[in-house]
């Protein structure tokens, strides 16, 4: 049995506590979180300060959910006091930071994971299972829309502020699709961005259009944004016999709608697919979050290396951010230096 405390217990702390009670292996004893009334009626040791956390020595691992700029030195100071850790994202506010975790990680010898649920999605599973088949040939080239509305109220959130968030849209949502597009096709190499403040006028970036491209020829078209007035999902795949569009996101909030994967074959006359052509996946069932936290809690258990998540899959994935963000500077977005080591 692994006994976890989790830093930060808002919607995403609660989330997870019920992922890990879920697993079987893994209970929740303690639990950080500033102002928390009582034992919360959880039957768990309730701390005010994540310092008094870490230092409970019944803890196996934690987990933290708390605002980005808190996710470094947490995840450090978990490891230093001998705790496995699983962070939300991001996993630091720029790629140097995340250097510094990956060298007390080697010297530990300690696991991290990073939660970047949307890969464990069943639609996404299903997309990357079709695409190592080999069945649809090559990967030619993708798409990724992923944005939200949001209202006046947001300028109150530590959201909206480049000190607690580091970035906007791209470090809250598109980071997501960032990840998608590695986990589909590796590294890429090349990025031309234009990273605006087109309507909000925060502290953040409100929009994010990004063009990348690797080694092997593979461009990945990104938009991200907060004016597009609804919750929207698309992520789009487009290989030599076919395609992949994945059009929703199954949330508790359904705000994204039903998460469907439609997948076509390509022809060699026109029209080139037809909707009859096509066949649709549907998934009603989020159980992304429960296949993540297992992943993290049998990793532990079995001493099995993690095979998603890792501190290698976070240091590229900053590094394609601070990419983005370097792309277009004269938008002030994104951390400064001195932030970003601060």
């Amino acid at each position: 049995m692994v006994n976890v405390g989790i830093i930060g217990f808002g919607k995403m702390g609660r989330i997870r506590a019920e992922a890990v009670t879920r697993h079987g292996g893994g209970r929740v004893v303690a639990v950080a979180e500033p102002g928390a009334p009582g034992d919360m009626n959880m039957g768990v040791t309730v701390y005010r300060d994540s310092d008094a956390l870490l230092a409970d020595t019944r803890l196996d691992a934690v987990v933290i959910c708390t605002p980005n700029y808190l996710n470094k030195p947490l995840t450090i100071q978990a490891l230093e006091a001998g705790k496995h850790a699983f962070c939300e994202k991001p996993p630091a506010l720029c790629a140097s930071d995340v250097e510094e975790i990956c060298e007390v990680e080697r010297r530990t010898g300690l696991k991290v994971m990073y939660g970047f649920n949307h890969r464990h999605h069943g639609s996404i599973r299903k997309a990357k299972a079709l695409l190592d088949s080999g069945a649809y040939g090559r990967l030619l080239w993708m798409r990724g829309r992923y944005g939200k509305s949001v209202d006046a109220d947001f300028y109150q959130t530590w959201r909206a502020k480049r000190a607690l968030a580091g970035g906007g849209i791209l470090i809250d949502q598109g980071i997501h699709m960032l990840d998608l597009f590695l986990l589909m096709a590796g590294r890429f190499d090349e990025v031309q961005a234009y990273v605006s403040n087109l309507y909000w006028n925060l502290d953040v970036e409100d929009n994010v259009f990004a063009m990348l491209r690797n080694q092997d020829g593979v461009i990945a078209s990104l938009h991200s944004t907060m004016t597009q007035w609804r919750h929207l999902f698309s992520f789009e795949m487009f290989l030599e016999r076919g395609y992949m569009v994945i059009n929703g996101l199954l949330t508790s909030s359904r705000k994204y709608g039903e998460e469907d994967l439609v997948v076509a074959r390509n022809r060699t006359v026109a029209p080139a697919a037809t909707w009859d052509d096509s066949e649709t996946f549907h998934f009603p069932v989020d159980d992304s979050w429960q296949v993540e936290i297992s992943h993290f809690l049998d990793a532990i258990v079995t001493g099995a290396p993690l095979q998603f998540g890792t501190t290698e899959d976070a240091l590229n994935l900053m590094r394609l951010v601070d990419k983005i963000y370097a792309s277009d500077p004269s938008k002030g977005a994104g951390p400064s230096v001195d932030l970003a080591h601060g």
